[in-house]
């Protein structure tokens, strides 16, 4: 059976865990329950954080679960040994969540990092400043913004003639703060970070959920509501057939990525390993 680019690749997929709406959601149902399945389809090795792998001679290395953050309950910033003691602790423990998520970027072919500008992430940009230091391919997926409660509210306060409702939202935005992104426009620090031909609108879920059985879930509305111009799948669907190009200012014309490695690694077994 001939098998494509993507057969035996492994990516890894980035994104935020720690501030988002719920954790269990995001792991049960989240971005990359479907993506997982979808590279598997192509053969893929799929590194996802919420599933680590098994770490030969070390029991449960690293890994998380919804409950995770709550170790951030424990931190203090008081001065005294015993502060001391709890700051380290807290470290110490999720030293091996950050070393092992960190391995696998390194392990990994290809990054994908889901980089919604309304969510706070670090491990998610140290996630990508390593993969791009080995020069590695790395997809941003930066979904349209739009908080249309946020507008919904200011229209029904400026109905009621909610002058405190109004300034305390005010207040609220600023210290959020809240910024929608209609445009989905990635940070501009992103953008030479990564290279300008990896960014994507949204992941374009819709014209797979048939194949892959998907129930209706609140990324279909998004979606919905915000067709990306250039979705993820997609674009994975074509590289199984053919690697991606690059754009040269200095040519003005489409040239051969060689960010684009995808080392041909599989292990064949010879007479003496028998």
């Amino acid at each position: 059976m001939k098998h494509g680019l993507l057969h035996g690749v492994r990516v890894y997929l980035s994104g935020p865990m720690d501030f988002v709406a719920s954790r269990a959601e995001e792991k049960a149902s989240g971005w990359r329950v479907r993506v997982k399945e979808f590279l598997k389809s192509f053969g893929a090795v799929v590194f996802d954080p919420w599933e680590k792998p098994g770490v030969r001679g070390f029991h449960e290395y690293g890994r998380e679960d919804v409950h995770t953050v709550s170790a951030r309950d424990e931190w203090t910033f008081t001065p005294t040994p015993r502060g001391a003691k709890a700051r380290a602790k807290i470290a110490a423990q999720f030293w091996e969540t950050m070393h092992i998520d960190l391995r696998m970027v390194d392990v990994s072919d290809v990054v994908i990092a889901y980089c919604p500008t309304n969510i706070y992430s670090v491990g998610t940009p140290h996630e990508i400043v390593v993969a791009r230091q080995q020069h590695k391919p790395v997809l941003v997926v930066s979904p349209s913004v739009r908080i249309s409660a946020l507008k919904n509210l200011e229209a029904h306060l400026a109905r009621c003639g909610d002058a405190k409702g109004k300034r305390l939202l005010s207040e609220l935005a600023r210290a959020v703060p809240i910024k929608p992104n209609p445009g989905a426009v990635p940070s501009l620090w992103y953008m030479p970070l990564v290279g300008a031909e990896n960014f994507f609108d949204g992941f374009g879920f819709g014209r797979y959920r048939r194949r892959f059985g998907w129930m209706a879930s609140p990324q279909d509305a998004h979606e919905m509501q915000s067709p990306p111009d250039r979705p993820l799948l997609p674009f994975l669907a074509d590289v199984d057939a053919k690697l991606p190009q690059r754009w040269s200012l200095s040519k003005n014309k489409f040239v051969q990525n060689d960010d684009w490695l995808l080392l041909d690694i599989e292990y064949r077994h010879s007479e003496s390993d028998q």
